[in-house]
């Protein structure tokens, strides 16, 4: 068996290289800006412009408190989509298989992504949020609840994209990429951030309310408000544990599977 020469950076400092190097690919890949920042940002402009008199007249409220933490959590699911598309592209090109065989962590790559993933969703965190204040959107609590307002969607993502990742690496095609498109698309317009719960239909009441970006989203607007939220917070943290128990041990393995398997 051929020994490679370890590397004598640490685990972090290889996962920011990875890191670095996928945001200065998504300058080139535009897929991956777009849909995590500029769909989301549109979604919130049209969405408010259009239908936010039409929501104040039948609800009494415009529901911009949920409809912004909406369009973040949208952005940063799309984007990791598209990431794990320009995934696949890797693998087919053997670059995964040359990163396997680095004298790198075996983690290095998988945490850069997700490091990578994080810093966007963040980024578009930031955007969407000061488009929704210049839409009217007020902050009623504490700088202190500026955090987990900023922090739930980027924890939300990285699970998504854990997700997303371990499924892209045992697709061979790109239906899967369509299926995750509609289910994500599903997930945003059947949430509490297109209107109230109470609005819609009673069949779909719960589905609407405990589907998993749900918690989150009443989290967020909780935290706008000034409101408790450590009940709504719980529920999500729940979510975004048990993904990430199923799912975290299966993207570590197929990467290794597909590593060492790939042209």
């Amino acid at each position: 068996m051929t020994e490679y020469p370890t590397s004598k950076l640490s685990l972090p400092a290889e996962s920011v290289i990875f890191a670095g190097r996928l945001l200065r690919g998504w300058r080139r890949y535009p897929a991956v800006p777009i849909q995590g920042l500029l769909f989301p940002t549109a979604l919130l402009v049209f969405y408010h412009l259009l239908a936010g008199e039409s929501m104040v007249a039948i609800n009494g409220t415009d529901n911009l408190e949920r409809l912004v933490p909406m369009c973040a959590l949208a952005g940063g699911m799309f984007g990791a989509i598209s990431s794990a598309l320009s995934l696949q592209i890797e693998r087919g090109s053997g670059l995964l298989r040359r990163f396997w065989t680095q004298p790198v962590h075996r983690m290095s790559a998988i945490l850069g992504r997700l490091l990578a993933e994080a810093l966007r969703t963040f980024l578009g965190v930031l955007i969407i949020t000061a488009v929704g204040v210049a839409l009217g959107l007020r902050f009623s609590g504490n700088l202190l609840g500026l955090i987990p307002y900023l922090l739930l969607p980027v924890l939300v993502v990285l699970t998504f994209s854990v997700m997303v990742t371990a499924l892209s690496l045992r697709a061979t095609g790109n239906a899967l990429f369509m299926w995750l498109g509609t289910s994500a698309v599903g997930l945003t317009f059947c949430s509490p951030g297109i209107a109230p719960v109470e609005s819609f239909p009673g069949w779909l009441q719960p589905i609407v309310a405990y589907q998993p970006m749900a918690p989150v989203i009443e989290s967020m607007r909780a935290l706008s408000e000034g409101e408790p939220a450590l009940g709504t917070i719980v529920i999500a943290a729940a979510w975004i544990v048990g993904l990430a128990l199923i799912f975290c041990p299966l993207v570590m393995r197929q990467y290794r599977l597909t590593a060492e398997t790939a042209p």
